[in-house]
């Protein structure tokens, strides 16, 4: 197209005759927030429908926790590090968390179990029940999603976009492997389906969706999702769980409102107890 004489500075990425729908840069401005929240939404719902995803498991857990073999490597650096200089302090602290990271990563095994056992049990004879979902990174979340990929079965990723980019792990469906802009939009997709929340070990991104699905479930405005955390020491030792009770800050029914465990078989056996249509006999 060429540009009219009136129109000297005409640029056609930048042009008014542009397609509202077609301009990235127009659709980028403040005022089309609403526009950008509702796309957040309306894409990954409508992709779950044409999947017949019908209920969801979620998975959390921290993107930093590798599995044992990674995790017994990064400990022999850490100490080797520390040879060379045994009375520095970062290198001390280093080997301590190399030590902690070891000793917590028998709960990626742990994770990648769940997920194979609800997944080979739930996905039969194309149904898509208690599909898996996490937060498509590293660590605890890719283990899920790992899990699911072993045996076949389809799981979600819920990626979000960050100033430090994230990505993927390769064990997401790719048809189900989403980006978020808006964390409030990715959220509203981690409950709309869930059936149950799965806690491991993890640091802010963890108990900042443990404690909103917590708080939600205490309100009323979730029902009938069942809450686990995997590993009681850890998270008695993280939280002072009486110590909210005694204070009066929660009370003392607050503390059934979720549930412990240890290993992917107890984790599902306490599902199978509070959602009885999971059982497929």
């Amino acid at each position: 197209m060429t540009p009219p004489d009136h129109f000297p500075h005409f640029h056609p990425l930048r042009s008014a005759l542009r397609r509202s729908d077609q301009d990235l840069e127009f659709l980028a401005r403040d005022e089309l927030r609403a526009i950008r929240l509702q796309l957040d939404w309306l894409k990954p719902e409508l992709i779950q429908q044409a999947e017949g995803i019908a209920s969801t498991i979620v998975v959390f857990g921290s993107s930093r926790l590798p599995e044992l073999g990674q995790a017994q490597k990064q400990l022999h650096v850490a100490q080797a590090t520390l040879a060379e200089d045994p009375h520095d302090a970062d290198r001390q602290r280093q080997v301590k968390i190399a030590q902690s990271q070891v000793a917590l990563a028998r709960y990626y095994d742990e994770a990648r179990e769940f997920s194979q056992l609800v997944s080979s049990t739930c996905q039969v004879e194309n149904r898509c029940e208690y599909v898996i979902v996490t937060g498509g990174g590293s660590g605890i979340m890719e283990a899920a999603n790992r899990g699911a990929h072993d045996v076949g079965a389809k799981s979600i990723g819920l990626n979000i976009a960050l100033p430090h980019e994230q990505v993927p792990n390769a064990y997401i469906t790719p048809s189900l492997c989403f980006e978020f802009r808006y964390f409030a939009l990715r959220k509203m997709h981690f409950l709309y389906r869930a059936t149950a929340l799965v806690a491991f070990s993890g640091g802010y991104g963890t108990l900042d969706e443990l404690f909103e699905t917590l708080t939600l479930i205490q309100t009323g405005k979730v029902k009938g999702v069942v809450v686990v955390l995997v590993g009681r020491d850890f998270w008695q030792q993280l939280i002072n769980w009486p110590m909210l009770v005694e204070t009066g800050l929660i009370s003392a029914e607050d503390l059934q409102l979720f549930h412990f465990a240890e290993t992917a078989q107890e984790v599902w056996d306490i599902i199978l107890a509070n959602h009885s249509k999971a059982d497929p006999s």
